[in-house]
């Protein structure tokens, strides 16, 4: 049974509890009263009249029950989230490549697709161009942010005037060759005088062929040459050129065969053009000075990309093919461990030494005007 004293005590204790309770929800209103003035006298009038009704029922319950205590609380604070904070905006970058995408694009494309772009801050839509010639004079225009180009072009181009810098490299290794029929009648490039020779991009009829040609006392009137654009492997087929000059040397043999043409490849540093860049970023130098950070973050995500790629190529290329199905091909598939090995571990820095040696090369065997300096044709945005 119950214990007698412990129930003697409830009709106490329960007296108590609704005191407290009572007490509790009278303070906020009387601090409330107290904070807004009374709307008119008669409202005064009618507070103040009621005010004895609940004093005297205070100290009724407080007779029967007893003293009781008023535990304060202190002040009551609303607990509200936080407003979340909006990251910054990124940063809008337009990049024109100088091909369709391709392997020799696996940097700037693996950053976009692995997040890296976007955690440098940067928003970078990368451009399929409708010509190859097209991307620099859209540049030089001040239509794009950077274009992809390669070093022989930006000589010529530097010599002719346009506002153009080399910011950065994807490629450290040349791509151009010549692609000659292998017919057993063409073994070197002496024996091109009279034969119908397709080229890609403009340097590849205004510097490389005229350079490659020379020493052999060939000029390059004696050539029958056809802009093929990009369309190098259907004008062979169906035109019968003899040979193309391509910047696209590692994967166009492979596209070659597969339509039936059988082609021997021609490494234009092996037959006295100097080494240089394959694929190089570039900027409009009236602009540089806006981009520079930019850039600076661009180049980074870039040393992130191939890195990783380095590290795990079989990956790399998986997320090429199935971020890039057109890329997926066999050709390209054949291609990718070479085309691995030439990207650009660190695309910010800037070998200064190439870049004096083949400026000199091609202004010594009359192909540019004036000798431009390299701090005219390039910059090293990774120096401090």
């Amino acid at each position: 049974m119950p214990d007698p004293a412990l129930l003697k005590r409830l009709p106490a204790v329960a007296s108590a509890l609704i005191l407290m309770l009572a007490t509790l929800m009278t303070v906020p209103m009387a601090l409330a009263q107290q904070a807004s003035p009374p709307a008119d006298a008669e409202h005064n009038d009618d507070t103040t009249a009621a005010a004895p009704d609940d004093t005297a029922a205070a100290t009724e319950a407080t007779e029967a029950t007893g003293p009781s205590t008023v535990i304060d609380y202190g002040p009551r604070v609303t607990l509200t989230p936080p407003e979340p904070i909006e990251p910054p905006p990124l940063k809008a970058l337009e990049i024109m490549l100088d091909w369709y995408p391709g392997p020799q694009h696996a940097a700037l494309l693996i950053a976009q697709h692995k997040g890296l772009l976007e955690r440098q801050g940067l928003q970078v839509t990368l451009i399929t161009p409708a010509d190859p010639n097209l991307p620099t004079r859209l540049l030089a225009a001040g239509r794009i942010d950077l274009a992809v180009s390669r070093q022989p072009l930006l000589h010529l181009q530097v010599d002719r005037g346009l506002p153009l810098v080399r910011v950065g490299t994807l490629v450290d290794l040349p791509l151009a060759g010549l692609m000659l029929r292998d017919n057993g009648i063409m073994e070197s490039p002496a024996q091109l005088a009279g034969k119908r020779i397709g080229y890609s991009v403009e340097e590849s009829r205004e510097l490389l062929l005229p350079a490659l040609l020379k020493p052999h006392g060939i000029s390059i009137e004696e050539l029958e040459l056809v802009d093929v654009n990009f369309s190098a492997v259907i004008r062979m087929v169906d035109d019968d050129l003899d040979g193309v000059m391509t910047p696209q040397r590692l994967a166009l043999p492979r596209r070659l065969g597969d339509e039936g043409v059988i082609a021997q490849a021609f490494a234009l540093e092996e037959h006295g053009i100097p080494r240089h860049e394959g694929l190089i970023l570039v900027a409009n130098r009236d602009r540089l000075g806006a981009q520079k950070e930019s850039l600076r973050r661009l180049l980074e995500a870039l040393a992130d990309a191939t890195a990783w790629s380095l590290e795990y190529p079989e990956a790399a290329w998986a997320l090429l093919a199935e971020n890039e199905p057109n890329l997926d091909t066999p050709a390209n598939r054949d291609a990718w461990p070479a085309m691995l090995m030439r990207l650009s571990a660190r695309p910010a820095a800037l070998d200064q030494g190439g870049y004096r040696r083949f400026e000199a090369f091609l202004h010594e065997r009359g192909l540019l005007d004036t000798l431009t300096p390299v701090e005219s044709l390039a910059v090293d945005l990774g120096a401090p």
